[in-house]
């Protein structure tokens, strides 16, 4: 993808799920830990997520208290924080690599509204070329001058929908969503499940129907048959602790990289054959 700064995030997002669509398979987003297991290391795999067939990214800034996270993911931000990662440090990641995909931070409300604002925020954020963001802890309605002030610096705000989401704030939250909608696949944390819940296609299809923006799914998703299953149905998928674990396994860098690049490769492929089933 080429570079393109100057567009504003929901463009390039939309950009990049158009791209996908037009091979006929759902985009793939992995997500990452900024500055796992070092800063180094974390740049070396970013750029592998891409090489791997990444049409997005979704890069998570470590938080002390994240109330969407589960234990791997949880284990890798404390690390991060430990090591002295910061906000800072995950900007310059998102900054090596927002040149070759769209790059959606996942950040929690006090990294936006704490220090010298929203405005600080979106401002940094956008200088390193990051294109969305989403924020579990801000619902609609909680903080909309945030949510306003992020949009109009030019990154599109992704709402989360859950299947304890109820009808009418389903509508809501679709249609004020920009980028995307995160799906959240089931109650809980992130983390790897065995299957995928029985109510998820039902919950994908209804969300579509009510979305202007294209429709990602996350949580739970920890294999590349799994990505494939949900890919027929959504327009994104989201892969998060089944590649963490395996960041958090390796046994240094080089395993690491080539790691995830081949499991990538595997997703991408399942997302391809599982064109001909896809509802569009």
């Amino acid at each position: 993808m080429a570079e393109t700064r100057t567009a504003t995030g929901a463009a390039r997002i939309e950009a990049a799920f158009d791209a996908a669509r037009a091979e006929g398979r759902a985009a793939l987003m992995p997500y990452m830990m900024g500055g796992f297991p070092d800063r180094e290391s974390s740049v070396r795999i970013a750029h592998a997520y891409v090489d791997g067939g990444a049409d997005l990214i979704e890069m998570g800034v470590p938080f002390s208290d994240p109330l969407a996270d589960g234990p791997v993911i949880h284990e890798a931000a404390t690390a991060a924080l430990n090591a002295g990662i910061r906000l800072e440090t995950v900007l310059g990641i998102c900054r090596e690599v927002s040149t070759r995909v769209p790059v959606v931070l996942m950040a929690y409300t006090n990294m936006i509204l704490g220090g010298d604002g929203p405005a600080d925020f979106a401002a940094r954020a956008r200088e390193a070329g990051a294109s969305g963001v989403i924020v579990p802890d801000l619902p609609l309605g909680e903080d909309e001058d945030a949510r306003r002030i992020l949009g109009e610096a030019g990154l599109a705000v992704i709402p989360l929908i859950a299947p304890t989401t109820l009808d009418r704030r389903r509508e809501e939250i679709c249609s004020v969503a920009s980028g995307f909608v995160y799906v959240v696949s089931d109650v809980g944390t992130t983390g790897e499940r065995g299957e995928l819940p029985g109510h998820l296609r039902e919950l994908v299809e209804d969300v579509r129907e009510k979305a202007d923006v294209p429709v990602a799914v996350g949580f739970g998703i920890g294999s590349a048959e799994q990505a494939g299953e949900v890919g027929k149905t959504a327009d994104g998928v989201i892969i998060g602790s089944r590649l963490v674990r395996m960041l958090a396994d390796a046994e240094g860098t080089d395993e690491a990289v080539s790691g995830v690049t081949a499991f990538l490769v595997e997703a991408r492929e399942a997302l391809a054959d599982g064109q001909s089933s896809r509802v569009m």
